[in-house]
């Protein structure tokens, strides 16, 4: 960061105006890197495999997925959904993202095993080799310094430099390691944490996220002359956008080819998500000052230096890639097990092997992120094999989730609905939900939809189904489904293509034609 910073950066390409929310969808916790004339972010996946996503751009507007960091972290019976509870709200959380002599790293703590990992690759696409860091370091920012030292800051309310060995095993044997920043606990609700670290023409930055009561998330900064400290604090960004009443926070600063910087942060937009948002960043002496007028622009022009580049967009209705392997922007809800559920030839199947009680304990179900605030997604599913008591369907899956199904009982085939509200502070993985509506439906092979509404102060879905006799979408029911963010699984709300079994495991339903639209 401070090599690149302090020389002549070439400039090419044109300039683009675009919305500052550059992707409405749920990517959040995110860290920017630029790599000559492309840009690299990451992002929280918590229990979703593979996991670890990486995006890529030329402009910092327009954003496709790039790669995935691992296809699996760890065998555990919470990632494989063995345990009867999962790791929902857990996994991965939060990486750095850091590009130092020819190699990229990206590190996070995963909350469930208590780990902090590495990843280091030559190639931004893979593969990457796994290690892990002596420690326990919550959301960690990495810093190469100059002088050959290497640094990390971490923590919560307290926030910690550490002094690490080169490779990043571990802390320095007599190194730095002391607290810089204190945040005063009785004040906050949320205190200090989301570490961005950088060197910038000779000083330190530490970029946090923090919540006073009384006030939205706030960006504020930390500076100083050696890294060690004294830090002096300037909070840099306190505002809302688009009227959500939730401040933008936490995120990276990267610096365009002509020489300007730009932060991306995440805000809350209720059920649909934590959104990134571009900043324009601008120095007023050693202070970093974030927005227009101490504002989150609506749009923002940056210099575009791909300008004739196509993006893939960042949803698909194609279960496979042009090799016919799993789309990436599909994740499984935990570590799948391929012998009982695949694609091939654009067709889902999912077979059951357990008894559970509910969607959220259903191992092997498939889910891809809501995109926009109005969202729709059909697929048509087959329920001729499955057992009775089983259910098959589609689900809008975060924790308070809803869904439309295919069961069987007494050798008829229904049409059912479904919805799960949170009454606790720490929801039993086991309830089971409120059954909604039920007809009788006189085949199996059925298309369902989901048709979602996210704007501000609705947050619901539409629980669909196509009716031949009418030859368009119905909602089963007379009502919409409220949705909500809430902290168990702590992520936005997803379609969900599942199949699980209440009495007796060992069948199957399978999944093609999967279209998604907007309205």
């Amino acid at each position: 960061m401070s090599a690149q910073s302090e020389k002549a950066l070439e400039v090419s390409g044109v300039y683009k105006t675009a919305s500052a929310n550059i992707i409405v969808s749920d990517y959040p916790d995110l860290d920017v890197i630029r790599v000559d004339d492309t840009y690299y972010m990451v992002s929280t996946t918590m229990h979703f495999m593979p996991g670890c996503v990486i995006l890529r751009s030329y402009n910092l507007l327009d954003w496709e997925f790039c790669s995935y960091v691992y296809e699996e972290l760890e065998k555990t019976p919470g990632q494989e959904l063995l345990d009867g509870k999962g790791i929902y709200g857990k996994g991965m959380w939060a990486a750095s993202l850091r590009y130092h002599k020819g190699l990229f790293y990206v590190s996070f703590v995963a909350n469930d095993t208590g780990k902090t990992y590495l990843y280091t690759s030559e190639n931004i696409q893979g593969p990457w080799k796994k290690s892990t860091i002596r420690g326990f370091y919550h959301d960690l920012s990495i810093l190469f310094d100059d002088d050959g030292r290497v640094f990390i800051t971490h923590g919560n309310c307290d926030l910690h430099l550490t002094q690490m060995n080169e490779d990043l095993s571990g802390p320095k044997t007599g190194g730095i390691d002391k607290v810089i920043v204190r945040d005063e606990r009785e004040k906050v609700w949320l205190g200090y944490e989301g570490s961005h670290f950088y060197k910038i023409n000779g000083k330190y930055y530490l970029f946090l996220i923090d919540m006073p009561k009384g006030k939205m998330r706030t960006e504020s900064c930390f500076i100083a002359d050696k890294v060690d400290g004294p830090y002096q604090k300037v909070e840099v960004f306190h505002s809302d956008l688009g009227g959500w009443n939730s401040g933008l926070a936490q995120g990276g600063i990267v610096q365009a080819n002509d020489g300007k910087w730009y932060g991306i942060l995440f805000q809350d937009h209720g059920a649909l998500g934590r959104i990134p948002v571009l900043i324009p960043v601008n120095f007023d002496g050693d202070r970093p000052v974030f927005g227009l007028d101490g504002k989150a622009p609506q749009q923002v022009k940056v210099l575009d230096n791909r300008p004739e580049y196509k993006y893939k967009p960042l949803y698909t209705s194609a279960f496979c890639d042009s090799d016919g392997k799993l789309n990436p922007l599909w994740q499984w809800n935990h570590i799948h097990n391929p012998q009982l559920a695949s694609v091939k030839n654009e067709v889902l199947s999912i077979k059951t092997d357990r008894i559970v009680s509910n969607v959220v304990q259903a191992p092997n179900s498939l889910t891809q992120r809501t995109v926009t605030e109005k969202c729709f997604g059909s697929v048509e599913v087959d329920a001729s094999n499955i057992n009775e008591g089983d259910y098959a369907g589609l689900c809008a899956l975060e924790g308070e989730y809803a869904f439309i199904a295919v069961t069987k009982r007494a050798g008829k085939y229904y049409l059912t609905s479904a919805e799960h509200k949170i009454t606790q502070t720490n929801p039993d993985p086991a309830e089971l939900p409120n059954f909604l509506e039920e007809i009788e439906i006189p085949t199996p092979k059925i298309r369902l939809a989901l048709k979602f509404n996210l704007s501000y102060r609705q947050e619901n879905v539409q629980l669909m189904y196509f009716d031949q006799s009418k030859s368009e979408f119905v909602r089963l029911g007379n009502r919409s489904s409220k949705l909500r963010y809430t902290l168990d699984q702590f992520v936005g709300v997803r379609f969900a293509l599942f199949n699980y079994s209440t009495k007796t495991a060992g069948r199957s339903a399978s999944f093609k034609d999967f279209e998604y639209e907007f309205w």
